[in-house]
């Protein structure tokens, strides 16, 4: 399932809303009552903020939990009234890296470019789907997104004040818990920011967090920049942009990113956070059609190796997966559970691809994921998968998609490098 989502800077409709001390419906659910949905009008929008905040008890009887109160620690300075025009983003440049502040110059001193943004831009997995997400200074960002949502101050005041506001598209598909909290990762660690709006984004992004939000995910400061031509084609400036930015960094025009998810005649960038980043890093890639990609030819022989493990025989992973993934098959053999695998029904590990049927990267592009016994453990069942062989893996720090809220029982993914010695 994907989470990528087309937008558009027409007919949109904003859901402003803190989630309430009750589980988010679910997807064929009418919401909860007094929970915001929004509606569109002519030239604005409308929405609601009235549900419990965090750190507000739910309703006397409701049984519903008290929400943990936000952290001022990753509160910024409150953006204030939004300032200057609303401009579209033309083209949107993620690297490896943060940009230098001579190359934001250079790419400013460009004929034809108006104004340059800087941010930061990342990939993190939850449950299953890969989100894009951007850390942001909220008043600058703002000004780079719809009308409707960049005129809507609760928007990013919340952003400041330590929240995330996310598209509207993804409230019914993103876990979030009865305190209004999604969280930004696989492991059991993982941070877990508050929802504090829904609202619609720039191409690319999935999900706004502010700068304190972004280092304690382990982004990288300033590797992306919005960019608007003005009047001016982007296409006519994109080489002389493409020339001061470098070969390895990926300069999408969001007229195309905005209609297929990404531009898919360029090179991409992967940026993923959380628990596999260490093991993953950060790589190029080019889209080769069949909803494949092909990294950089130095990331695979640097990161993929075939190895032979127990029960499965040879399989392609991420090299820095096999010590733990090795260890796991070992003790299913030494508790006489060989029988609970079938290697016939394996699915594959290193698989480099989108999510199906979307432009989001699988983590099965990174090496790190890996499904087995697939004929009985469909997604959206509870599965057959012997509980022992689960806990196992589990163990050696691979998570399991069947305690997902939209089931994946054969999927395991990596969620904590341990070291088996």
């Amino acid at each position: 399932m994907s989470i990528r989502r087309t937008l558009t800077t027409t007919g949109l409709v904003v859901a402003l809303a803190v989630l309430p001390s009750c589980a988010s419906p679910s997807e064929g659910e009418e919401p909860a009552a007094g929970a915001s949905t929004g509606s569109s009008t002519e030239g604005g929008t409308s929405g609601s903020a009235d549900p419990a905040p965090a750190g507000q008890p739910g309703q006397a009887g409701s049984g519903a939990p008290s929400a943990p109160a936000l952290d001022p620690a990753y509160a910024v300075d409150p953006p204030g009234p939004r300032e200057g025009a609303i401009e579209p983003s033309d083209m949107i440049l993620i690297g490896k890296s943060a940009f230098s502040d001579e190359t934001v110059a250079a790419i400013e001193a460009i004929k034809g470019i108006q104004r340059v943004v800087s941010f930061s831009h990342a990939q993190v997995t939850v449950e299953g789907n890969v989100l894009d997400i951007a850390a942001v200074d909220p008043s600058t960002y703002r000004n780079y997104t719809p009308v409707g949502s960049a005129d809507l101050q609760e928007v990013w005041d919340r952003v400041a004040a330590g929240e995330v506001a996310v598209l509207p598209e993804l409230r019914k598909q993103l876990p979030i818990d009865e305190a209004g909290f999604v969280k930004l990762g696989v492991g059991a660690d993982a941070p877990q920011v508050h929802v504090g709006a829904f609202a619609p984004q720039s191409p690319l992004v999935d999900a706004v967090v502010n700068s304190a939000w972004g280092e304690e995910l382990g982004m990288t400061p300033g590797n992306a920049l919005l960019v608007s031509t003005g009047i001016v084609a982007p296409q006519s400036v994109r080489k002389a942009v493409q020339g001061v930015a470098g070969d390895g960094v990926s300069v999408q025009l969001t007229d195309v990113a905005t209609s297929q998810g990404i531009d898919p005649s360029v090179q991409q960038t992967a940026t993923p956070v959380g628990s596999v980043s260490d093991v993953v890093g950060t790589f190029n890639y080019t889209v080769i059609g069949g909803g494949r990609i092909a990294p950089e030819p130095s990331w695979v022989a640097s990161h993929i190796s075939t190895e032979e493990i127990p029960i499965l025989g040879t399989v392609t992973c991420n090299r820095f997966v096999f010590p733990q993934l090795r260890a796991a098959f070992e003790e299913i053999v030494a508790r006489g559970l060989s029988d609970k695998i079938n290697p016939g029904e394996y699915a594959g590990c290193y698989y480099p691809r989108f999510i199906a049927g979307s432009t989001s990267l699988s983590n099965h592009s990174f090496g790190t994921a890996f499904d087995i016994n697939t004929p009985g453990n469909q997604r959206g069942t509870v599965g057959e998968l012997d509980r022992q062989v689960v806990s196992i893996f589990k163990r050696w720090g691979f998570a399991w998609g069947g305690d997902w809220r939209y089931t994946d029982p054969m999927h395991f993914e990596m969620d904590a490098l341990i070291d088996p010695r």
